[in-house]
Order: C-alpha cells, then sequence, then structure tokens
C-alpha cells in the first residue's frame, strides 16, 4: 500500500508539475522534486538520512542511467526494489532527463572530516592504487582522483559512508549486478569497503 501510494502520489505530482509530457523544463522539476524526491534526497540533492544517498552534483549521465534502471526493474537489489522501483515506474525518458539535470546542477555535498585518520588512509591507498594482490584496481582511475566521477561513472566525493558501504557489499555479493562493479569488488573485504568509504567521504 506505502509503495502504490509513493508510485500514485510521484505520477500525479509530476503530471502536476507538466514534467511527464514531452517538452517539459527543467523549471517545472523542483515541483516534481519537493513533493516526492526531496521526501528521500533532500530538495537540493542532499539527503539528511545514510539511508538514501546524495544526488546533488552527480553526472546526469549516471542519474539517467539508474532511474531507467530503477524503471525497468534491471537494478534489483533489496534497496532499489523497496524504494525505488514504484517511485521510477511512471517516468517518461524526458522526466527522467528533467530530472537528472535538476539534480546534476546542484552544488553537491562537502566531504566531511572523518576522525580515524588511519582508516582514511587505507582508503586512500585503496582508492589512488587499488589491491594488486586481490585483484581490486585503483577507484580513482573511473570515478577520478578526487572521487569527482566521470560521465557514467558516479561522483562518490561526499557521498554518505553508511550508503557507500552498503554498495560495495551489495556489488561484492552481486546483489545489485553491474559488471564492472562486481568484477572489481569480488575480494574486497567488508572493512576495506569501510576504509574506502571513509576517505571518500572526507573528499
Amino acid at each position: 500500500m506505502k509503495t502504490i501510494f509513493a508510485t500514485t502520489g510521484f505520477a500525479l505530482a509530476l503530471a502536476t508539475a507538466g514534467i511527464v509530457t514531452a517538452g517539459n523544463s527543467v523549471a517545472a522539476v523542483p515541483a516534481a522534486v519537493s513533493s516526492t524526491c526531496s521526501t528521500c534526497h533532500g530538495a537540493d540533492g542532499i539527503s539528511s538520512v545514510s539511508t538514501f544517498p546524495n544526488l546533488a552534483g552527480q553526472e546526469k549521465s549516471y542519474l539517467e542511467t539508474q532511474l531507467k534502471a530503477f524503471r525497468d526493474h534491471s537494478r534489483a537489489d533489496a534497496r532499489a526494489q523497496a524504494y525505488m522501483w514504484g517511485i521510477a515506474g511512471p517516468l517518461s525518458d524526458s522526466s527522467i532527463s528533467a530530472l537528472a539535470t535538476y539534480f546534476s546542477e546542484q552544488a553537491p555535498a562537502a566531504g566531511q572530516p572523518v576522525a580515524d585518520a588511519a582508516l582514511v588512509a587505507q582508503g586512500k591507498a585503496i582508492f589512488d592504487n587499488g589491491v594488486a594482490s586481490q585483484g581490486i584496481p585503483a577507484c580513482q582511475s573511473c570515478h577520478g582522483a578526487q572521487a569527482q566521477g566521470m560521465a557514467t561513472f558516479p561522483r562518490l566525493a561526499g557521498q554518505h559512508r553508511t550508503y557507500l558501504v552498503q554498495q560495495l557489499m551489495a556489488f561484492h555479493d552481486g546483489s545489485r549486478q553491474n559488471a564492472i562493479m562486481n568484477a572489481n569488488v569480488k575480494n574486497m573485504t567488508e572493512a576495506q569497503a569501510q576504509a574506502v568509504a571513509a576517505y571518500i567521504h572526507t573528499q
């Protein structure tokens, strides 16, 4: 019932905001954002709860890809099913493009200090250089030297630590499918994921 309500409410908000139809404008997006997206992700794309990722400043193409994957259910990890399948279901391609544009243009979350300096240093080493003995490549080779993201590779800088660990472990155990990431982190331990997330959180 909760999912049905969220889906219906979001579709209504999109229709009211005029962004379901073709030719929608970015200026219309905030109405939909304030009615639904902001509940979990914040009106400016910076969420107050670590369960939900920050979207502000994220690569537009990545946001579009993920929203389409939620819509067609090809992203099928448990959190995707619980939170995003119903919401993304009614979205048109033009709606997705408008939402992705809006969030990509918001100022990204700033990095936050992490008290455990040794953990951050370990994470930086993995991020910058990978772990050759475990077949873990350097994260920065795809996500950028400051984790800023590049085209289809998402921005990670400033993301919630808890969310990052959850996603790394979902890639690790295969519950979130992505051929590149499944291969890259299949040998990563949870302790290493915690370290990488701590470092990225500071960026």
